[in-house]
């Protein structure tokens, strides 16, 4: 009679089993992951990027400010020590 009952009643919930509970934590635990890395990679862009902008303009400021493209100096090589 009571398993009767429990299929005329669909209000009531299904009791989940360890298994299931355990899926749903995997799952969940999973997306939150997913979400923190995609926040992660999106602001690394986005300071990556400001970077870059950030850097071109200092050389275009030091090469107008110069006149002329800025060249590296060679290193001047010592000799090795014995």
């Amino acid at each position: 009679m009571t398993s009767s009952q429990e299929k005329e009643n669909p209000l009531r919930t299904r009791r989940e089993t360890a298994e299931s509970k355990a899926e749903t934590t995997r799952r969940i635990a999973r997306e939150i992951n997913e979400a923190e890395a995609s926040a992660r990679d999106a602001k690394t862009a986005r300071l990556k990027a400001a970077r870059l902008a950030n850097q071109a303009q200092e050389t275009t400021a030091t090469d107008t400010a110069k006149g002329k493209a800025a060249k590296a100096k060679p290193r001047k090589r010592s000799a090795p020590k014995a």
